[in-house]
C-alpha cells in the first residue's frame, strides 16, 4: 500500500527536554488517521514536523515519497494544512476571501467544497470574517483548505470553538468527503468523541513515544477494561499485558487487549489474588485513559 506519510526515527528537544525519541510512523494512502495524547506528548510538535516548519533534531519526515523540508512548492501545494492561530484577512467576507485565495491555485481550486461547507454551517456568504467566531473563522480555514482540493490534509485541532452539533455536522462531512474524494487525512483534536466517529486508523502517544498504531475497529474490538476485587493494600506487580491498574477500596480496574479467558489465566499466572472478574468493551476515551493512565 502506497504511504503518503513516512517518518522515521523522529527525535526532537526543547532545550534540554526532550519530546520523544525514534518515532516512527507511516499513513497510509486514503486513511483518516488521528494523532491522540496528552498536552505536552508532542501533536503540535508533530504537526508542525509535518508541515515543514519545524526540523527534528534527528531522523527524516517524507511527504509524497519526498523530504518535507526540501520539497518543492509544485508539491507542497498538495498539502492543505489547518494549525492553531491562523491567519486570515477578518475584514474580507466569506465571498471575498474565497476568491482572493482561489488566484493562488489556478486549476485545482474547487469553490464548490468551500460554498458547500458554508451553506452546511449556515455561514452568509456576505458576513464578515470579523464578526464571527472563533470556531466559525477555523472552519472557514478548513473550507479554503477544502477547495484548495489537496491530496493529503494537515489538520490541528480542527474542530476547535465548534459547539456539539455543529461538530457532528462537520465531523461527519469531512469523513464523507475525505471518503469520496479518497483524501489521506492526519489531524489531532482534544474532542475524542470527534476522532470516533472520524478515523480510520489511531495513533495514542505517551510522553516520548507511541503506545499503539491501531486501527479503530480493532481497538475497539480488543480493548477491554477489567475490574475485580483484590485484599486491601495489594499492590499489582508490574506486567506489559495490563495498562495503569488503579485501585478504590479494594476493586482494581486495569485496561488490556487480552480477551478475558486469557486475562483469567494470565492473573492465575501471575498469583493475583483477585476475585469477581468482570470486563467490559470500551469506547475510544476510554482505550485512551486506560493506555495513558487518568491522571
Amino acid at each position: 500500500m502506497e504511504q503518503i506519510i513516512e517518518c522515521n526515527n523522529l527525535t526532537h528537544y526543547y532545550g534540554k527536554r526532550l519530546i520523544y525519541e525514534n518515532l516512527s510512523f507511516t499513513v497510509p494512502k486514503g486513511r483518516i488517521l488521528g494523532l491522540l495524547g496528552k498536552n505536552g506528548t508532542g501533536k503540535t510538535t508533530t504537526i508542525n514536523i509535518l508541515s515543514g516548519y519545524l526540523k527534528p533534531r534527528l531522523g527524516e519526515c517524507r511527504i509524497f515519497g519526498q523530504e518535507i523540508q526540501t520539497m518543492p512548492p509544485s508539491l507542497r501545494r498538495n498539502i492543505g494544512l489547518l494549525i492553531e492561530g491562523h491567519v486570515q484577512y477578518q475584514f474580507m467576507t466569506i465571498t471575498e476571501i474565497e476568491k482572493f485565495y482561489a488566484a493562488f491555485y489556478p486549476g485545482q481550486w474547487k469553490k464548490e467544497a468551500y460554498y458547500e461547507l458554508m451553506n452546511k454551517l449556515k455561514v452568509a456568504q456576505g458576513q464578515r470574517i470579523s464578526r464571527m467566531s472563533c470556531g466559525q473563522r477555523s472552519q472557514v480555514a478548513l473550507g479554503l483548505i477544502l477547495a484548495q482540493n489537496p491530496e493529503l490534509l494537515v489538520l490541528d485541532d480542527f474542530s476547535l470553538g465548534l459547539d456539539p452539533g455543529y461538530r457532528r455536522l462537520f465531523v461527519d462531512y469531512l469523513r464523507d468527503y475525505a471518503r469520496s474524494e479518497g483524501k489521506t487525512v492526519f489531524l489531532t483534536s482534544h474532542i475524542i468523541q470527534d476522532m470516533e466517529r472520524l478515523v480510520d486508523d489511531c495513533i495514542i502517544m505517551d510522553y516520548g513515544k507511541i503506545l499503539i498504531q491501531k486501527p479503530i475497529s480493532e481497538l475497539l474490538e480488543k480493548g477491554r477494561r477489567y475490574t475485580f476485587t483484590v485484599p486491601e493494600g495489594y499492590e499489582f506487580p508490574a506486567s506489559g499485558d495490563f495498562y495503569h491498574p488503579s485501585v478504590m477500596r479494594n476493586t482494581l480496574e486495569t485496561f488490556s487487549f487480552l480477551p478475558p479467558v486469557a486475562a483469567e489465566e494470565k492473573l492465575k499466572s501471575m498469583s493475583v489474588p483477585y476475585a469477581d472478574l468482570h470486563s467490559e468493551q470500551v469506547n475510544l476515551e476510554d482505550a485512551f485513559i486506560g493506555l495513558t493512565g487518568k491522571y
